[in-house]
This record gives C-alpha cells, sequence and structure tokens, in this order.
C-alpha cells in the first residue's frame, strides 16, 4: 500500500483540493432523466467510453464471446431506447453503479438467451472489434475472480487509460511526443522506469528541469482525472469518493 495520500498506478500523487464542476454528460442525462435529444445523444456518448466494463461483466457470466458481443449490445440498445433512470437515485447518481445495476437487472431478464441485435436497424452501437486479443483473454472466465470485481476494475482501468490518452494527445499536439513517452515511464508502476537523470541525459535537458516537467506532468493529469471522473457522477462532491474508489479497486 503506498503511502497516505499517495495514489498508485497511473494516478500519481493525490491532490484533495477543490475541483471546477461544469456541466457533463452524465449531469445532462440526469436532469433530463433521459427525455432529451441531448440527454439520449449524451447517454450514447457515455455507452461508447464505458462499454468494455459491461462485456467483461458478462463474459465473467460465462457467456462466449459472440453471444457476449450480442448481449452487450442489445443491453446498451434496450438502455437507450427505454432510458429508464428510475434506479439512478438508488445508486447515488453515479454512471458506474447505474450500468452495473441496470445490467444485472438486464441479465435476469433475458435469462441468458441469445439476443439478435433488433434495434436500430442492425446499427452495432458499440465497437467491440477494437477489443485487443490480450482484453479478450483478461475477460475470460478462468478464474474464481468475481464478475463485479472484473466489472469494477475493468471500469477503473478505463478511466485511466482515458486519461492518460488525452494526456499524450495534449503533449503530441504541443509537439512533446518525446517528453511524454519519458515522464510516463516515471509514474508509480511503470516497469523499468529510468532515473530522471537518465531521462534529462536522453533529452538534452537538466534534471531540474525534468524534475519541473514531471510535476507539471503529474498537476495536469490530476486534472484530467478528475475532469474525466466528474462526467460519471451526478455533484462535485461525488468526484473525491468515487477517486478513492478506484484507487481502492486498482490497488486491490
Amino acid at each position: 500500500m503506498p503511502p497516505n495520500g499517495e495514489v498508485s498506478s497511473l494516478t500519481g500523487t493525490a491532490y484533495h483540493g477543490p475541483t471546477a464542476f461544469t456541466t457533463t454528460q452524465w449531469s445532462v442525462v440526469l436532469e433530463a432523466q433521459g427525455e432529451s435529444p441531448a440527454a439520449q445523444e449524451a447517454l450514447a456518448n457515455l455507452c461508447r467510453k464505458y462499454w468494455r466494463p459491461i462485456y467483461s461483466f458478462v463474459r465473467r457470466k460465462g457467456i462466449r464471446p459472440e453471444e457476449a458481443e450480442d448481449v452487450t449490445q442489445g443491453f446498451f440498445a434496450q438502455l437507450l431506447e427505454r432510458g429508464s433512470f428510475g434506479a439512478v437515485r438508488k445508486e447515488k447518481g453515479r454512471l458506474r453503479s447505474f450500468l452495473l445495476a441496470s445490467l444485472k437487472y438486464f441479465l435476469v431478464d433475458q435469462q441468458r438467451r441469445a439476443m439478435a441485435i433488433k434495434r436500430g436497424k442492425g446499427q452495432r452501437l458499440i465497437p467491440l472489434e477494437e477489443l485487443r486479443a490480450d482484453e479478450r483473454i483478461d475477460m475470460e472466465p478462468a478464474d474464481p475472480v468475481t464478475a463485479e470485481m472484473i466489472y469494477e476494475r475493468r471500469w477503473a482501468l478505463t478511466v485511466l487509460e482515458r486519461v492518460i490518452n488525452r494526456l499524450k494527445d495534449e503533449y503530441r499536439a504541443a509537439g512533446n511526443a518525446a517528453l511524454f513517452d519519458s515522464l510516463k515511464q516515471l509514474l508509480p508502476d511503470e516497469p523499468g522506469a529510468p532515473s530522471q537523470a537518465e531521462i534529462a541525459a536522453r533529452l538534452w535537458m537538466t534534471e531540474n528541469a525534468i524534475r519541473q516537467a514531471f510535476y507539471r506532468f503529474r498537476q495536469r493529469y490530476q486534472s484530467l482525472l478528475r475532469e474525466e471522473i466528474a462526467h460519471t457522477v451526478a455533484t462535485p462532491g461525488d468526484i473525491e469518493d468515487e477517486l478513492r474508489h478506484l484507487i481502492s479497486v486498482v490497488e486491490a
């Protein structure tokens, strides 16, 4: 376990200061209860971002890959069609909890029957072809880890992956791709990480410059992480609680 206040994996050092909370896709959905076109589009965008935890849960339940794809597509098609948000208040307004509760109800209702995609004129809403081979292996029901545990871990990893990709895009847009690749190696849990002195020599920079660059890197990462989490909770007060939950899942 890391020292108090320190965040493991890709999250750097925790900062518990205030975070700006603007209107997010999930807050749009909650305020409209899914009834407006804007809310429907916002929910569809969120589903496209966070479908991997759903698929991993379905696979961990022992459903074959092809059927699991149909179940995942069917779940999101029904969710977007019906827009039922009765369980949101019970799940404290968090997208992560709402989707898991909705999925469990969906699976019970379907009784694991094979589902053809009948809605949306056959349109496949979720890009399941993006699954890498190693991701498929991780989702196989080959160990005693529960489907809920797999879902929670995949959710946390999806959040972290989205954040690090956003940060990478920012550095590349500024012409600092090489600096990003080097600074990312300094994050906790990165295997074979070089020292700051080694990175400085490689990039023809001073060690102090690298130290300052990494400080800014971590600060921006923390800001983006909270922005990403804000898209999945209902109120600003939920951000830090959700962050602590994600950290505990990654560290487990």
